[in-house]
C-alpha cells in the first residue's frame, strides 16, 4: 500500500489538473478510490498470487491525452470540464468491458505475444510524456507557460518548488542505499513533504491550506459513497449519442495498454514465484475491477510491477495479499485524507519523474551497436516519436502496424526452403536395379525435392518462387514436402497453380506431399486447394500421401522417358533378364534354375514375417513388395520397396539368421525363390556357381551401401 497509494495519487493529480489546478483535489481522490477499488476487486477475481493492482502510468497518459483533446477541441469537441468528467467514466467502463471480453474470448495469450519493441516503445513514449508534463510543475512554471518557453526563461522558475522536487528525486535514487525496509516512493515523498515544511518556515504563504497552488489542497468527498456512485452512473446515461464516438479509440487503447501492463507484470511474477498465471482469468478480473473503480469514481489501473515486487519480496504469495493491500488503501483514504491535502505538487512531480526515468527503456540504445538491432530500434523510436508529436492513441495504431511489419520480417527472415535436393542426390525407398540407378543418376536432375517450413503467405511466396525459378525453367518435376508448413494463404495457392502451369509446358508436374490437416487454424491444406481448383481430378497439382510416394512417382516418369520402364503392363522376367545374373552362361543359369521354385502373391499377402526362420533369397519377376520394419506399439516403418528385376532376403540367405523385417506384396507379384540348402548342394558340384553368385551379391550390396552414403550425406548437410 505504501508504494501503490502515493503513485496512484500522483497519477490522479497529473490527469485531472489538465482541467485546471482546482481539480488537483479531485484527481487525488480519484487516484485513491481507484487504488482502493482495484486493489480489493482485482485479486479476488483474477486470483494471481502476489499481484498488486492499482492506477498506473499508461492509464494516466491515455486519459490525459484524451482530456487535452476534448478540452482543446483538437478532437472536434471543445467540451467544458463538466462535460468531460462523464466521458472519462464511460471511457473507463468501455475499457473494462473490453478487458472482460478479452478474457472470455481467450485473447490474453495473444496480447502477451505483442512484439517487445512495440511494448517498449509505447511505455517509453508514456515515460517521455509524463516527463514533459511534469517538468513544468517541477520548475513551478505559471499556468499557460509552455515547457520550451519555461526552459529558456529561468526568471519564471520557482526555486522552492524545484528544491522540493529535486530532493524527492534524489531520495528515491538513493533510497535502496538508505534502507530496503521502506519503498523508495515513500522515502522520496516523505523527504519532499519534509522539505516543503522546512521551506514554509521562511515563507508564511506556504503554510496556508486554502488557495495554495503548491499543494494538492482539500480533498472534499462529494457525498455518501452510494449516492455518489448513483449520480456518476446517472451522468453516464445523460451523455449525448454523438459524444460516444469520441471514446471508442481511447477506450480500445486503454484496454489494450492496461492488459499488456498487467500481463507483463504477471510474466515477471511467474519468474519470481515459479508459478503460472491464468492470463484470461486475470484479464476478466482486471476488467471487473476497473468497472468497479469507474462506478466508485476512481481511475482505471492494472497489475503494477513496483508494488508487486515489494509484496512478493515481503512474503505475499497468494491473492489474499492483494485483497489486504486494498483494505489498507481504504483505511488510508478514510484516516489520512487530511494529511494528503498537504502533499506538495513539486514532490509529486519529482515522484513521477523518477517513475518515468525507470519506465523509459534505456537499454534500447544498445541496439544501435549491432546492424541486426537497428530495425528494432527504429520501431521503438517510431512509436516514441508518434506518442510525443501526435498522441498515444495514434502511437497505438503505429504500434499495431509496426507489429505486423515485425511479424512479416520475422517470417521472411529465414528461407521457407529447409532443404532442396535433386533425384540424383535422394531416392525413394524403391530399390532399383543397376541399370535404373544409372539412369536416375544421369537424368535425376529433372526431379527436384524441396522440404518447406514456416508459413506460406504473401510475405514468403515471392521468396519461394525466386529460389525455385531456375528449376522451373529447366526441370520437369518438383515435389514440395509440406509437413513443416504452419499456414498457407491464397497467395501461396495461386503460386502453386502458376508453378504447375510452367512445369506443364514441358510435360512436367508439381507434386505436394505431407499435407497438414490439423493445424492451429484447423485448415486442411488439401481440401483448401481442392476448393480453389488448384488440385483437380486428373490434372492440376498432384497430391501424394507420402514423400516416398512422390519420389517414386518422379523416378518412374524419368525411367519411362529414358526407355527403361514401360507404361503398359509388366511382363514376367526370366533368369537371364535379372541384372544380378548378368553374363551368366547357360550352364550356370541351368544349375541355378534347379535350385529355384516359383510363387505368386496377391496384393497384401506376406512373403515372410519378421522373426521367421528362413534361408531363401527372392528374385522379383513381376510386381513389387514392401519391406516393413516392426516397431513398438504395433507400428511399422517402411524400409524399402523392391520392384521387378531386383531381389530381397539376401541377409538370411547369407547368414541363415531370422528375418529382420516383414515383406508383403504391394501389387500382384511373381517371385523366384532360391533356398540356401539347395544352392549349397549345386555349388559343391559347380564351384563356379557359388563364386559368381556370392560375388554378384557382394557387389550389389556394396552399391546399395554407397547409395545410402550419398543419401545420408545429403540429409545431414547443414
Amino acid at each position: 500500500m505504501l508504494v501503490a497509494l502515493p503513485s496512484s495519487i500522483a497519477f490522479g493529480v497529473i490527469t485531472y489538473t489538465v482541467l485546471g489546478p482546482e481539480y488537483a483535489g479531485m484527481g487525488a481522490m480519484t487516484g485513491m478510490l481507484g487504488a482502493a477499488a482495484i486493489g480489493l476487486v482485482a485479486p479476488f477475481f483474477g486470483r494471481t498470487g502476489g499481484l498488486i493492482s492499482a492506477p498506473c502510468a499508461p492509464s494516466s497518459a491515455v486519459l490525459t491525452a484524451f482530456i487535452i483533446g476534448l478540452v482543446s477541441g483538437s478532437s472536434g469537441a471543445g467540451l467544458t470540464p463538466a462535460d468531460v468528467l462523464p466521458l472519462l467514466v464511460i471511457t473507463a467502463l468501455l475499457a473494462a468491458l473490453l478487458q472482460i471480453i478479452y478474457g472470455v474470448l481467450a485473447i490474453g495469450k495473444l496480447i502477451k505475444f505483442i512484439p517487445y519493441p512495440v511494448v517498449s516503445g509505447y511505455l517509453s513514449g508514456v515515460a517521455v510524456l509524463i516527463a514533459i508534463g511534469q517538468l513544468p510543475k517541477l520548475l513551478g512554471l505559471p499556468k499557460g507557460v509552455s515547457l520550451m518557453q519555461g526552459l529558456t526563461s529561468p526568471g519564471l522558475w520557482r526555486r522552492e518548488v524545484m528544491a522540493i522536487g529535486i530532493i524527492t528525486i534524489c531520495l528515491m535514487a538513493v533510497a535502496r542505499r538508505i534502507t530496503t525496509r521502506l519503498p523508495a516512493a515513500i522515502i522520496g515523498l516523505a523527504g519532499g513533504i519534509a522539505a516543503y515544511f522546512i521551506i514554509a518556515i521562511f515563507m508564511p504563504a506556504m503554510r496556508s491550506l486554502d488557495g495554495n497552488p503548491l499543494i494538492i489542497g482539500r480533498i472534499n468527498a462529494p457525498g455518501p459513497f452510494v449516492e455518489t456512485a448513483a449520480q456518476r452512473l446517472a451522468s453516464v446515461f445523460s451523455i449525448k449519442t454523438a459524444s460516444l464516438r469520441l471514446i471508442l479509440v481511447p477506450g480500445l487503447t486503454l484496454s489494450v495498454l492496461l492488459s499488456i501492463d498487467t500481463l507483463k507484470t504477471c510474466v515477471g511474477l511467474d519468474a519470481l514465484t515459479r508459478s503460472r498465471h491464468n492470463s484470461n482469468r486475470e484479464l476478466m478480473g482486471q476488467g471487473i475491477a476497473n468497472m468497479a473503480s469507474a462506478i466508485a469514481g476512481g481511475m482505471p489501473g492494472a497489475g503494477t510491477m513496483g508494488p508487486t515486487l515489494v509484496n512478493v519480496s515481503s512474503g505475499g504469495r497468494t491473492f489474499r495479499s492483494g485483497v489486504i493491500e486494498g483494505i489498507f488503501v481504504v483505511l488510508a483514504v478514510l484516516l489520512l485524507g487530511g494529511l494528503i491535502a498537504w502533499v506538495p505538487i513539486g514532490a509529486l512531480a519529482g515522484l513521477l519523474l523518477a517513475i518515468a526515468w525507470r519506465m523509459f527503456d534505456k537499454s534500447i540504445f544498445r541496439l544501435l551497436r549491432y546492424p541486426a538491432g537497428r530495425l528494432d530500434f527504429a520501431v521503438i523510436a517510431g512509436v516514441i516519436v508518434v506518442a510525443i508529436t501526435v498522441d498515444l492513441i495514434a502511437a497505438s495504431g503505429v504500434g499495431v502496424a509496426l507489429a505486423i511489419i515485425l511479424f512479416i520480417r520475422d517470417q521472411i527472415r529465414n528461407t521457407v526452403i529447409r532443404r532442396k535436393l535433386y533425384l540424383n542426390q535422394i531416392s525413394s525407398k524403391t530399390r532399383r536395379i543397376a541399370l535404373e540407378r544409372e539412369a536416375l543418376e544421369r537424368d535425376g536432375g529433372d526431379g527436384v525435392f524441396c522440404e518447406l517450413q514456416g508459413s506460406l503467405f504473401f510475405g514468403t511466396t515471392d521468396q519461394l518462387f525466386s529460389q525455385l525459378e531456375p528449376d522451373l525453367k529447366k526441370r520437369r518435376f518438383i515435389l514440395l514436402d509440406m509437413r513443416r508448413v504452419h499456414s498457407m494463404d491464397y497467395t501461396a495457392a495461386h503460386l502453386f497453380e502458376q508453378m504447375h502451369a510452367q512445369l506443364a509446358e514441358r510435360h512436367g508436374q508439381l507434386l505436394l506431399s505431407g499435407m497438414p490437416s490439423s493445424l492451429m487454424e484447423e485448415r486442411d491444406f488439401e481440401k483448401y486447394l481442392k476448393e480453389l481448383g488448384v488440385v483437380r481430378q486428373g490434372k492440376g497439382v498432384m497430391i501424394c500421401e507420402t514423400v516416398d510416394a512422390g519420389l517414386e512417382w518422379m523416378e518412374e516418369r524419368i525411367l519411362e522417358t529414358a526407355g527403361i520402364k514401360k507404361t503398359g503392363g509388366e511382363e514376367r522376367l526370366n533368369l537371364p533378364d535379372f541384372h544380378l545374373l548378368r553374363e551368366f552362361d547357360e550352364a550356370t543359369l541351368n544349375d541355378l534354375a534347379a535350385c529355384m521354385t516359383e510363387i505368386t502373391l496377391a496384393p497384401g499377402e506376406k512373403v515372410v514375417s519378421q522373426g521367421d526362420q528362413g534361408d531363401e533369397i527372392f528374385l522379383v519377376r513381376r510386381g513389387s513388395v514392401n519391406i516393413m520394419l516392426q516397431l513398438d506399439g504395433g507400428k511399422r516403418h517402411h524400409l524399402a520397396t523392391v520392384s521387378r528385376g531386383d531381389f530381397f532376403g539376401e541377409l538370411s540367405f547369407l547368414d541363415r539368421k531370422v528375418r529382420s523385417a516383414d515383406v508383403e506384396a504391394k501389387a500382384p507379384t511373381d517371385l523366384y525363390v532360391i533356398t540356401r540348402s539347395r544352392f549349397n548342394d549345386k555349388s559343391r558340384a559347380n564351384a563356379e556357381l557359388g563364386v559368381k553368385v556370392f560375388a554378384r551379391l557382394a557387389s550389389a550390396i556394396a552399391e546399395r551401401l554407397r547409395q545410402t552414403d550419398v543419401e545420408l550425406r545429403a540429409l545431414e548437410e547443414r
